[in-house]
């Protein structure tokens, strides 16, 4: 591909900002092999990219012994190294599972011949904005070296860095003459600070922000870009966007501001946030002030920033000359605190608000600015892409994404041929496209859909997906022996069915519906939450019977981390989708013309147990319980009292999402001890109405209103300690996942087809 000449910026942005040196690399050799510490050298054969602007590498057995890793660039040093640790030694790193890279033999293989690959894009991007909300809030240094390791070794070099940015706000808002009280009462909680970064919302219905979280994350996010920059990735930094706290009005009584529109019903209070506009002189002092604190504090380690000024927010105007006046003195605001600024913006906003977004208002929006000035993310490339209708995006350059997952999302899903064939036929018909790239708004599972996208970057062609998922299933469960033909028979099964989604309706990670406040009407529905399967349960069940059999043959898969996780989350959508059926059993037999509190009793009862055996599975493994999460939020902080602030904030998060439920269950999780003391109890409080008002005088506010007292009860810590300490016990008594699941089939021997 001929990349356009007005990018010719990107082909030297890391080289031109940090020594080269190997040191990242071999540091990650030593964390992850330590067994191996010696058996690598790598070695840079130029920092330029090569024809093309892409990273190549070759990784070979010297007469020593040892294994060389030659690449023109850190990034390549890390893929060709992934490229020998997956194909020749048959090992991986993992989200959940964690590191299996030091699972491989005491000897690594020798290469007959050469491992050469090359990208077919320069740039491989990761990070919704969002994911700094739903996955690594409460993330510790330990979490992000291991999602870092990750990101290295699947060739990301251009990651979002969106940690702590809070703390260069307070410095600049401090020096504009605001007090704390006005600074810290703007910000939202931890669980909802990309809302407020993006202008949705403003301040913390659970408790106020304080300095000690600020100054920790600051302190993280230090520690995160050093490790981006050694492991030769160049970091996406924040910038100054314009929203501001309403005390921007006393301290700059001239400055033109507007109030923005009013994000999901939220109250006044915590929405229409004020927007200072761009075409103010402050909006450029401002900007200066941001960027040049950050750089101080990070150091001059990237020139692209990452700036959304209508996330789900319309502009004030749709003129064409005040959209063109926006986005041009954004750009020079950029320019003028650094001349070699790049402002990269998701294009999320144009496909939220197509209605307003015409082709005319965007051309305006994008085309003040440089083409060689500005990034684009097509956020949702592999269901609503724009760079079509935009006419990729009137030559800016732009990253293929793929977005699949709202919310954290927690179902089984893929689009397969969808991420394999489309970015190589957008990078045959587009000449500004520069990459691919992973926008989930969660990192909550379906692992290989993310594999896959990235290592089609490194493909000329579409991966063949069949051979893929098997040699993927090979180093996924390595570590103990051979891996019995059922394995691979179930993955290869999901393959065909669960993550081969061709229908434009099923267009994302669908949620189970036992996630969602009880009715008995419109719960089935398709869209960015959809509670529709695109596939049939029996493939699913048959995939599970392959897995759960795979174990008699060699018992060691239980003792595997990746073989307990897949187990746990593959039973979880088993339990799942046998729920929708028996829900529809509950709405049917109340709906019939002669109900019988008997008949809705016994199955009501039917749908809490299998919850409760749910919940058991679930909280075998600390990814899936919530006492896990909980105990996150609580390491946080040694103060108790903010250790309750963070844990409401994270209980309001997976449940009513905001302070009066406006986006109730956006964020729901299947996980143990929510389950149990969660949903469970909206369920029964479903059960226990139908049994007591009849179909004629069912009253859905009456219902919802019996819900929510539960829910807003349980939100404020009504059961706080009692859903904790079972979550707890219930992992310390359960002797293990194949106890569990083995009690599971005997009881529900149905929900599993037999």
């Amino acid at each position: 591909m001929l990349l356009s000449r007005s990018f010719v910026w990107l082909t030297a942005t890391l080289g031109g900002l940090a020594a080269l040196s190997t040191r990242g690399i071999e540091s990650l050799v030593r964390r992850r092999l330590p067994a191996h510490t010696d058996a690598f050298e790598f070695r840079l054969v130029g920092n330029e990219k090569s024809t093309g602007g892409n990273d190549v590498y070759s990784v070979s057995s010297e007469e020593d012994g040892k294994i060389l890793v030659e690449g023109n660039t850190l990034s390549a040093l890390s893929s060709g190294l992934h490229r020998y640790l997956t194909d020749a030694v048959h090992v991986d790193i993992w989200w959940f599972v964690g590191s299996r890279l030091d699972a491989g033999p005491e000897t690594l293989p020798v290469l007959d011949v050469p491992m050469n690959g090359s990208s077919v894009v320069p740039w491989r991007y990761h990070f919704n904005t969002v994911t700094f909300s739903y996955t690594t809030v409460f993330w510790t240094w330990q979490d992000w070296e291991l999602e870092l390791d990750w990101l290295a070794l699947r060739g990301v070099n251009l990651p979002l860095a969106w940690v702590g940015q809070e703390k260069i706000l307070v410095d600049v808002y401090r020096e504009l003459g605001m007090t704390d009280t006005e600074i810290l009462s703007f910000f939202s909680g931890p669980a909802y600070q990309s809302w407020n970064r993006f202008g949705n919302i403003q301040g913390s219905w659970n408790g106020e922000l304080p300095m000690e979280w600020i100054d920790n994350r600051s302190a993280l996010q230090e520690n995160i870009t050093r490790r981006m920059v050694e492991l030769g990735m160049t970091p996406v930094l924040p910038c100054f966007t314009g929203f501001v706290p309403p005390a921007i009005r006393r301290v700059l009584p001239n400055a033109t501001v507007v109030n923005g529109s009013n994000w999901e019903g939220f109250p006044v209070k915590y929405t229409n946030v004020t927007f200072l506009q761009p075409l103010d002189p402050a909006f450029s002092m401002i900007q200066k002030s941001f960027i040049s604190k950050q750089t101080a504090m990070y150091g001059n380690i990237t020139h692209i920033y990452t700036l959304d000024q209508y996330n789900e927010n319309n502009p004030a105007s749709g003129d064409l000359e005040y959209l063109r006046s926006v986005s041009y003195n954004t750009w020079q605001s950029l320019k003028a605190a650094d001349p070699n600024a790049v402002w990269m913006m998701q294009g999320w906003l144009f496909y939220d608000q197509s209605s307003f977004w015409t082709e005319e208002r965007i051309e305006a929006y994008l085309g003040e600015v440089d083409n060689q000035d500005m990034l684009i993310i097509d956020l949702f490339s592999e269901s609503a892409p724009q760079w079509q209708r935009t006419n990729s995006y009137f030559g800016k350059p732009w990253i293929w994404c793929q977005l699949h997952d709202f919310g954290g999302n927690m179902g089984l899903y893929g689009q397969i041929e969808n991420v394999t064939i489309n970015p190589i036929g957008a990078l045959a018909n587009s000449s500004s496209l520069v990459g691919f790239g992973l926008t989930m708004e969660g990192q909550e599972g379906n692992e290989i859909m993310y594999d896959l996208l990235l290592d089609q970057a490194w493909s000329a062609s579409p991966i063949n997906t069949e051979s893929y998922f098997h040699n993927w299933v090979t180093r996924r469960y390595a570590g103990t022996g051979d891996i019995p033909a059922e394995v691979y028979k179930a993955w290869d099964m999901m393959r065909t069915t669960v993550y081969n989604n061709n229908n434009s309706s099923f267009f994302s990670v669908p949620k189970s519906i036992l996630e969602l406040s009880p009715n008995i009407s419109n719960m089935f529905h398709l869209g960015h939450h959809s509670t529709i399967i695109a596939y049939s349960p029996t493939n699913l069940t048959t995939a599970w019977n392959f897995l759960f059999s795979a174990a008699k043959s060699i018992p060691a898969l239980w003792d595997n981390p990746a073989y307990q996780y897949d187990m746990t989350d593959i039973t979880r959508q088993v339990f799942s989708n046998s729920f929708a059926d028996t829900y529809k059993s509950l709405v049917a037999a109340y709906s019939s013309p002669s109900p019988s509190n008997i008949t809705l009793s016994a199955i009501g009862t039917n749908l809490t147990s299998q919850l409760h055996t749910l919940d058991s599975v679930l909280s075998t493994n600390p990814a899936f319980s919530l006492s896990a999460y909980l105990s996150a939020t609580r390491t946080s902080s040694k103060n108790s009292t903010l250790q309750s602030f963070y844990t409401a904030d994270l209980r309001n998060q997976i449940t009513l999402w905001g302070p009066n439920g406006e986006i109730n269950d956006y964020a729901s999780k299947s996980w143990g001890g929510l389950v149990n003391n969660y949903y469970v109890p909206r369920w029964e409080i479903f059960v226990e109405y139908l049994t007591t008002v009849p179909l004629l005088r069912y009253n859905e506010t009456e219902l919802n209103g019996q819900l929510r007292q539960f829910e807003r009860g349980w939100v404020s810590g009504g059961g706080n300690e009692t859903a904790i300490q079972r979550a707890q016990v219930q992992m310390q008594v359960i002797s293990g996942l194949r106890d569990v699941l083995e009690e599971a089939v005997g009881r529900w021997s149905g929900v599993f087809g037999e």
